[in-house]
């Protein structure tokens, strides 16, 4: 489940045809209560020929069985 963002800044324009690449690293990792897990992950959305990133996020998510 996306369980939603913390924080979110686009620092950078992406034009049209312009080409991205996703990294992402997990930062925190929570054990819930009935067999769930809390993910929180640090997102950056680089353009290509850019120095700055497009977007740079942090990401939660949950895990169920």
């Amino acid at each position: 489940v996306n369980y939603g963002l913390n924080k979110v800044r686009f620092t950078n324009p992406v034009r049209a045809g312009g080409r991205v690449r996703l990294s992402a690293a997990l930062k925190s990792y929570e054990k819930l209560p009935e067999d769930g897990v809390q993910l929180t992950v640090d997102g950056t959305i680089e353009l290509e020929g850019s120095d700055r990133p497009a977007v740079i996020v942090e990401a939660i998510y949950r895990l169920f069985e």
